[in-house]
């Protein structure tokens, strides 16, 4: 089967600031379901039960020293800074999709690196997320609310039914 859907390139937009040609890499927010075993009488092994997620977190190294960014470390609570990433992926045949990631959250870490002369010293921003979507080619794959509690995958919320059960 021919390569398809291979990233070739990124871009990364910080509170409505494009970074092209300053972004190094960009490390999106890991999906993790935490699990919790359960094994009742008559069960011959544990099955895994949704407990709720791991916390979402993203980060991005840029290789200028932004002033903009080093500004939003430590904002008050309540404000969140948007973050979206923007890949392009290409297919062996020369399909072009675009891949979408849009989150919104708190800078949690600015890691400066080591200061040497003659080298590039890139800044690691690190971000904690409390909403993140993943757009593939115009579709909504996941959709991640933490505060509105709505875990949308494939365009089924996961998380309705429970919603409605508590009233929220």
């Amino acid at each position: 089967m021919a390569a398809r859907d291979v990233l070739k390139n990124l871009n990364l937009f910080v509170d409505g600031r494009g970074y092209a040609g300053q972004i190094q890499d960009y490390t999106p927010p890991v999906l993790t379901v935490q699990t919790e075993d359960w094994r009742g009488g008559g069960m011959d092994t544990p099955e895994a039960l949704d407990m709720g997620m791991e916390p979402l977190e993203a980060s991005f190294n840029l290789i200028s020293y932004d002033r903009d960014i080093l500004n939003q470390f430590g904002m008050a609570e309540g404000n969140e800074i948007p973050l979206t990433a923007r890949g392009a992926l290409e297919s062996v045949d020369g399909t072009v999709k675009q891949v979408i990631h849009k989150m919104r959250g708190k800078i949690t870490s600015i890691d400066s690196g080591t200061w040497q002369p003659g080298q590039m010293s890139p800044m690691q921003v690190t971000m904690r997320l409390n909403f993140y979507s993943l757009e593939h080619d115009g579709q909504t794959v996941h959709e991640i609310d933490t505060r509105r509690m709505i875990r949308i995958i494939n365009g089924t919320d996961r998380l309705a039914e429970i919603r409605e059960a508590l009233g929220v």
